[in-house]
């Protein structure tokens, strides 16, 4: 286990540098410079608020569950306001996408605009129903107990979406940079857009293989039941 959470913080570093590499360096293939200084912000926070915001944070609340040490209610409170920070970089990054000169109409016609919409609506609903079963001290521990597999389920299947999304974002930003611009398929850019999709899925993968592996304490339970 503490391999896949070194891996998986390693290639989170990784991804974060990249993106920060990429947006910083190349803010001109963000947006066209005759347009307003305003519109290139928007431009380069929305893949910095999905990608470190949304994805390494979200990603980071599921391991919290695997090396915080404390008491299971401690545990659920980082995961749940991380969860929380995760969100709302989230919706401001799809914010930002409707804040420049075309609008909503002219950014929401993509596979990767309709995966996002629907990535972050099910991380909402998500959130707020992880909130009323698991945080609220009212709930039965019965309801608690049906509900969770499928909210381990629904939040997997939802953060493996939030990174297929960042991935099609990704294509589809170097595709438009190759036809439109002229962008070499060689030159640096280009390297930079696709090392980052391979540290991005690496990271998924290991965030997704340390929330599915069992913990030490449930592979001594496992080994007892077994061996007897």
């Amino acid at each position: 286990m503490n391999t896949l959470l070194f891996l998986a913080r390693v290639s989170g570093l990784a991804v974060a540098f990249l993106v920060l590499f990429w947006t910083l360096s190349f803010k001109s293939s963000f947006l066209n410079p005759s347009l307003p200084q305003q519109d290139l912000i928007y431009a380069i926070l929305h893949p910095l608020l999905m990608v470190i915001g949304f994805i390494l944070l979200s990603g980071e609340a599921i391991l919290v569950h695997r090396w915080l040490p404390g008491s299971k209610g401690l545990k659920k409170l980082v995961h749940l306001w991380l969860q929380g920070l995760a969100l709302s970089c989230g919706i401001f990054g799809i914010w930002t996408k409707f804040q420049g000169k075309d609008g909503i109409v002219a950014n929401f016609y993509s596979l990767h605009s309709w995966m996002g919409f629907i990535c972050v609506s099910l991380f909402g609903a998500q959130w707020l129903i992880g909130f009323s079963n698991f945080w609220h001290r009212g709930e039965v521990r019965r309801v608690r107990t049906k509900i969770l597999p499928w909210h381990v389920f629904v939040g997997l299947y939802t953060y493996a979406l939030a990174v297929a999304t960042a991935e099609t974002g990704l294509l589809e930003k170097l595709t438009f940079l190759q036809t439109q611009r002229n962008v070499s398929k060689h030159n640096t850019e280009s390297m930079v857009v696709n090392t980052l999709g391979l540290c991005l899925a690496l990271f998924g993968g290991f965030v997704i293989l340390a929330a599915v592996s069992p913990n030490k304490y449930q592979y001594i339970q496992n080994k007892l039941l077994y061996s007897s």
